[in-house]
């Protein structure tokens, strides 16, 4: 696994696109967060079709064909620098075949950051555009509005990605102790294993430090998700494994042991309570980028800044 090609760095006054691929976005929640971007000395634009609703589905944001213009054209603006994703929820699987991803590709790169759902654009970024992402807070949600850990990382890797080149989980613990290097991917579990053969998802994790994350989770479905990825061989030569947040699935007890039997016997260092995800203080991190996992240290060094 290759690493990605890095977009340019955040500068003040930069214009950032926040776009809806997923679920409805509360409109206070919205304010709240383009506030906060506006304090960062951003210029953020509202996407035509993010505070839309679904006229059948409540659960998506606006219609499928809106929510994909809203973000390819997002994307193709030769003003806007970033491209932030509002919220997660459910939705992206069923725009992301709707992208002219020739164009999206001939636009040029630039930032990209959303997590949970968000993590099928993340590798379809990857696939068709080659292109690091930010695996990191969204613009209505409320660990970024509500938390400043989650804040203030976010902001040092877009503004000065070189400051968090070593990203420490201090509440960290080694499941399998030692240390690997390899190119960061990702996201959330239930989207990797639901992603598994389409055509905008890697046909591999190998090589790569997989970060694994979920939330609201029962603990047997966990496991069919990663079973799927054990026996499509989606899993084999995997370098390492970060887990990150499991917000409202099974305590720590019920969820350690089937984590810990279903990659245990991957051979590779294991670390848990790493940071990421659906948790307070959530950590950004930049997929495509290679870096070094030191289980026991808790301790992931990035080869170089997330963005150029």
């Amino acid at each position: 696994m290759n690493e990605l090609r890095r977009p340019r760095r955040l500068a003040p006054g930069a214009r950032v696109a926040v776009v809806a691929p997923s679920g409805p976005v509360p409109e206070e929640r919205l304010q709240a967060g383009l506030d906060l971007l506006r304090g960062w000395d951003l210029d953020p634009v509202v996407a035509p079709h993010v505070l839309d609703r679904h006229a059948e589905f409540d659960y998506l944001a606006g219609a499928d064909a809106d929510r994909a213009a809203d973000l390819q054209a997002a994307w193709c603006d030769p003003s806007v620098d970033a491209v932030l994703c509002a919220r997660g929820g459910y939705g992206v699987q069923r725009m992301v075949d709707l992208l002219d991803w020739e164009a999206m590709r001939a636009a040029g790169p630039k930032v990209f950051v959303g997590f949970s759902d968000i993590t099928a654009l993340h590798e379809a970024f990857a696939v068709r555009l080659g292109l690091v992402t930010l695996h990191g807070p969204m613009a209505a949600g409320v660990d970024f509005l509500k938390n400043g850990r989650a804040q203030e990382h976010l902001r040092a890797t877009l503004f000065a990605p070189e400051t968090v080149t070593t990203i420490t989980a201090e509440d960290s613990r080694a499941m399998v102790p030692g240390r690997a290097r390899g190119v960061l991917l990702g996201g959330c579990l239930c989207l990797l294993a639901a992603e598994a053969g389409t055509p905008h998802a890697r046909r591999s994790a190998a090589g790569g430090l997989l970060c694994l994350e979920d939330v609201g989770e029962e603990t047997y479905r966990l496991d069919r998700y990663l079973t799927q990825l054990l026996r499509t061989g989606w899993l084999d030569g995997v370098s390492g494994v970060l887990l990150g947040s499991w917000e409202s699935c099974d305590v720590h007890e019920t969820l350690r042991p089937l984590l810990a039997d279903r990659l245990g016997g991957l051979g590779v260092p294991v670390v848990e309570d790493f940071g990421f995800g659906h948790c307070e203080g959530a950590l950004t991190i930049p997929f495509g980028v290679a870096a070094e996992l030191d289980a026991e240290a808790g301790t992931l060094v990035l080869d170089g800044p997330a963005l150029g």
